[in-house]
């Protein structure tokens, strides 16, 4: 048996999502049928993580295996990216990896970045790929804010009530937050991260920055561990799966 990392890049506009789902169109589904159609074998793709509808990814990663070995990874490359890219897919690099490697489980790191477009006018070029907030954001306040989330937590107040994680409990390891011009871009690294959790607590930074909430409404949300007292989460289009670090 052989076994194959990839690293992908998509649009998720259009897709239930990366994981495979009884209805609906699906990153994962995508590209297992199409792996298996050109390897002619029934193919099972293995993702890092699942990111939800709407999200997109700048290097997701996933694994494969499959009885023959691909001698010319280049031409695999071109060839499969010929079937995905019509979709808004592409597999940026395969990689050749011993049996050990697994593309969830072997990973040490997770980073996810977050856009926010923060100006008067809607973007048309970069439509989709960021949130639009036209009200002025208080950057020192969202910088303020995000310290308190550092850390080991219970991140509860953050979690989809879909989410099926065994723990609450999660290590966010790094966020920075920087802008230029009226671009922010938030980004987050962890070991892993609860469903909806980091669009969560950029819908509450949101609302410090805002000042609907101040710095001690901030944090009183955030140990409450109750969902429903959490702002709204903020949209999946602004939402990036950066890189998966091994």
């Amino acid at each position: 048996m052989n076994r194959y990392q990839i690293l992908i890049e998509y649009v998720g506009t259009g897709f239930i999502g990366w994981q495979i789902q009884p209805k609906g169109k699906s990153i994962q589904k995508l590209i297992q049928l199409k792996l298996s159609k050109l390897l002619k074998e029934k193919i099972k793709l293995v993702g890092s993580g699942r990111t939800d509808t709407g999200v997109h990814a700048i290097e997701q990663s996933a694994h494969f295996d499959t009885k023959s070995k691909i001698e010319n990874l280049n031409k695999f490359l071109k060839s499969i990216n010929f079937f995905l890219n019509s979709e808004l897919v592409s597999i940026k690099k395969i990689k050749k990896k011993n049996l050990i490697f697994h593309a969830r489980f072997s990973a040490k790191e997770r980073v996810y970045k977050y856009i926010i477009f923060n100006r008067l006018s809607v973007p048309s070029i970069e439509k989709g790929r960021g949130w639009h907030i036209s009200k002025k954001l208080d950057l020192k306040l969202m910088k303020k804010g995000s310290k308190k989330l550092l850390g080991k937590h219970d991140f509860s107040t953050f979690r989809a009530s879909s989410c099926n994680a065994k723990s609450p409990i999660r290590i966010i390891k790094l966020i920075k937050i920087k802008k230029a011009k009226d671009k922010i871009e938030i980004k987050f690294i962890s070991q892993s991260f609860l469903q909806q959790q980091v669009r969560s607590m950029v819908g509450c930074l949101k609302y410090l920055a805002e000042k609907k909430w101040n710095l001690k409404k901030f944090e009183k949300v955030f140990k409450s561990k109750k969902r429903n007292l959490c702002a709204p989460p903020a949209p999946s289009h602004g939402l990036f799966l950066e890189k998966i670090i091994y």
